[in-house]
């Protein structure tokens, strides 16, 4: 037998070795045929051909939680401020591991956590939809490099995604397919979340899909978290009554803490004024307990504020009392997110598999988010207005936030807090607050530690191996008929026993690397180059240097050494260069060239089929970022038809609509709240019409627009949109209006009553 689990993993045992021959996998060619075949039955032995692989007795469920966009210092469990009561249990009962990995940014997360390889190594480096045509950052997960749903499945597991994936290319991501590279066609027996290719979605009005099916959205409204929690739960109880003896693995992947930030107000007002001493004292309160609780060193000093932040003190009152709305929601956000978490738990547990489940939590696929920048966003910020605009309009709408109404981010204040006890924020992939994440392990099973804290080293790439150890799965040579690559993480599963809690940690290398910012650890060493941190690069000059810290020691990165130890600097560097080789890290690139590659890129024309449906739809078409058509072709009835013909967007957040009301064609625009509409100066006659609306851009960034409707080729009305920002999104409906309404004028989806034939969207 070869293994192809990386030869640093040196606790793995003969468990997780290559499965020697494939005759039971799923996948593999049919057997050879064992029986005699003779011309009567009675002649005949028959030998049926075993094609289902069978889990071995007593296989553990596996369920991984993975929380979006979280911080460090942000769950209860942690020692963060927000109350997190099932985190807690599972943290309590299980094992909390203080010194665990992330890659910066939500996708190459995924990658090498599904994986189990480094996030170049499966070709993402950064974003698929913003990829770069070179092995390390094209995008496509390698065939060759199985997840763990296509490994599970063949050791005899069902297999289910709730939520978010983010690892489908945004070109294979429409109803043409390819659906290889979906979901479904990398291990998950059922997929129910956002658009695959989706890294943030409205939390109230989602675009959900069903294996690769639109999902019609939820006539009761509820709250996407919900949703996900009752599709687990359906997931698990169908599969235990059909297959009872089955194991299943669930991967619940939510959108949450990602922005925006929605939850209903009453989760929101249990933190009412909690926070009010603001973000100083929440990241002195939070050090405090997480010594007490033990997840970080009991001498770690509280980190200097990050440079753009604000004192607290020096806030003015609106702006505290706007900024503190922003965290009791954010914080409602997630103990809801822990409630939908708990439910799916307490349903293992009702039915009786919780002590034969393991199951690993990540709180973090990064850190936390502090795009929000210093007033954090409820819309979005209106680019040409002042500071004490943007917070008195926002003041005076703070029950909205976190609405359907509004699309919260909180300030990066907040998002500093959250990160307790690190510097910078998700994206910064040389600063353990863009990277270093908490992970639970819990498996009733097996761990007798309970409550038990391990700090050794880890990546998120040694999520997987540490799940088929503990499985006791292995990993078969050639899946779904493609030879196996080695995998690259190091299993945890040694650590888990009590007398090896203090043994020397075994993923000992690890490059980090993020739009041309790179790290490397090495033996509890850190180097790091902070380049190109984020979009926002707001990084001090002075800090763009060579880094280094002895992290073992130095928990938070405080104390670099870069000059007293030059030679440690260029061994890290040599060991960056190894790797950054090893695993498709190069080409480096500190100025990123964004491709989005969509099945609509080079299209100058898309036409959404109605085909005599209400409405339709297409997703990755970007027409609004210069001059646009909309073109409707309708049957009006001689009673008049009513209805949106054509929407995009967010809605009252920010979105585009072409509408029919009092047998007028109306179009609605709205940006950042802002709504401007042009009401035909005609109404609609009877019979076949066509209605169009042109929007004509003038010159430079923030370019006047007009807006022009047509009737029959005949000018009906025109106005001056201004230079306010682009509005709508990549995703066009034709016949209604998703999600909250464009227009005041009208409630959503607000169908069209005639006959809508097809729009056309015409790039000028």
């Amino acid at each position: 037998m070869k293994s192809i689990i990386n030869s640093k993993n040196l606790g793995l045992v003969s468990s997780v070795l290559l499965l020697g021959g494939s005759a039971a996998a799923q996948y593999s060619p049919t057997p050879a045929f064992k029986g005699e075949i003779g011309k009567t039955l009675a002649d005949t032995k028959e030998s049926l051909p075993k094609t289902q692989p069978v889990a071995q007795d007593g296989a553990p469920n596996v369920v991984w939680v993975l929380i979006d966009d979280i911080g460090y210092g942000a769950a209860s469990a942690f020692g963060g401020l927000i109350e997190t009561p099932t985190l807690d249990r599972l943290a309590n009962q299980g094992l909390r591991f203080t010194n665990w990995h992330t890659c910066a940014f939500s996708a190459p997360t995924r990658a090498a956590l599904l994986t189990g390889r480094n996030q170049h190594s499966v070709h993402f480096g950064y974003f698929a939809n913003s990829s770069y045509g070179t092995p390390g950052y094209d995008g496509y997960l390698p065939f060759e490099k199985a997840t763990i749903a296509e490994i599970l499945r063949e050791n005899g597991y069902n297999t289910f995604c709730i939520g978010k994936y983010h690892l489908t290319h945004s070109a294979d991501a429409s109803q043409a397919g390819p659906f290889n590279r979906w979901p479904t066609g990398r291990g998950f027996d059922h997929y129910f979340g956002y658009s695959p290719d989706s890294g943030a979605d409205d939390q109230w009005h989602p675009t959900l899909y069903r294996d690769t099916q639109r999902e019609p959205e939820d006539p009761q409204g509820r709250h996407v978290n919900e949703l996900f929690a009752n599709e687990a739960i359906r997931y698990i109880a169908d599969q235990k009554s059909a297959a009872p003896g089955k194991p299943f693995f669930l991967y619940f992947s939510t959108g949450s803490g990602h922005a925006p930030h929605h939850v209903a107000k009453e989760w929101i007002d249990k933190y009412k004024g909690k926070f009010a001493k603001g973000w100083d004292w929440y990241r002195e309160e939070t050090l405090a307990r997480q010594k007490q609780l033990g997840v970080v060193p009991a001498n770690t000093p509280l980190a200097p504020r990050n440079p753009e932040v604000k004192p607290w003190d020096e806030l003015t009152p609106d702006e505290k009392n706007l900024f503190t709305r922003h965290i009791e929601t954010y914080a409602g956000f997630i103990s809801q997110t822990d409630y939908e978490i708990g439910r799916v738990i307490r349903f293992i547990e009702e039915i009786g598999q919780l002590d034969n489940t393991l199951i690993a939590v990540m709180i973090g696929d990064n850190g936390a988010e502090g795009s929000g920048k210093a007033l954090g966003r409820f819309l979005s910020n209106a680019q040409d207005a002042t500071r004490e605009q943007i917070v008195g309009k926002a003041v005076k709408n703070l029950d909205l936030l976190g609405s359907e109404y509004s699309f919260p981010n909180y300030p990066d204040g907040w998002a500093a807090a959250a990160n307790t006890p690190f510097r910078y924020y998700k994206g910064y992939a040389t600063y353990e607050g863009g990277t270093h994440d908490p992970l639970i392990l819990f498996y009733p099973k097996k761990i007798r530690d309970k409550g038990g804290i391990r700090h050794q080293y880890s990546y998120v790439s040694d999520i997987l191996p540490t799940t088929v150890e503990l499985a006791g799965a292995r990993i078969p040579t050639v899946i779904n008929g493609y030879p196996q690559e080695p995998v690259e993480g190091v299993s945890l599963a040694y650590a888990i026993v009590p007398e090896n809690r203090n043994l020397p940690e075994r993923h000992t290398v690890q490059y980090h690397e993020m739009v041309g910012s790179y790290a490397i650890y090495k033996d509890g060493w850190k180097a790091s180059l902070p380049s190109r941190i984020d979009r926002y690069d707001r990084l001090p000059q002075e800090e763009k240097k060579w880094h280094l810290y002895h992290v073992s020691e130095d928990f938070n990165e405080l104390n670099d050494l870069a000059d007293k130890y030059p030679d440690k600097v260029k061994e890290l560097i040599d060991a960056f260069d190894g790797e950054a080789w090893k695993y498709n890290v190069y080409p480096l690139k500190e100025q990123w060239e964004t491709k989005n590659w969509s099945i609509h890129d080079n299209d100058q024309q898309v036409t959404i089929y109605t085909s005599g449906r209400p409405y339709a739809e297409v997703n990755g078409f970007r027409f609004q970022t210069g001059s646009y058509a909309i073109t409707a072709y309708v049957e009006i009835p001689e009673t008049g038809a009513e209805g949106v013909l054509f929407s995009s967007g967010n809605g009252t957040t920010s979105g585009v609509s072409l509408y029919v009301k009092n047998k007028k064609p109306v179009f609605a625009y709205n940006s950042e709240g802002q709504l401007i509409e042009l009401i035909s100066g005609k109404t609609l006659p009877a019979g076949n019409v066509t209605v169009k609306a042109e929007v004509i851009y003038g010159s430079g960034n923030r370019a006047n627009k007009t807006v022009t409707l047509y009737v029959n080729g005949e000018k009906v009305g025109t106005k001056e949109l201004g230079r306010i920002a682009n509005a709508g999104s990549n995703l066009l409906q034709a016949g209604r209006n998703f999600g909250t309404p464009v227009s005041t004028a009208y409630k959503s989806p607000y169908i069209f009553t005639g006959n809508l034939k097809k729009v056309v969207v015409d790039r000028l």
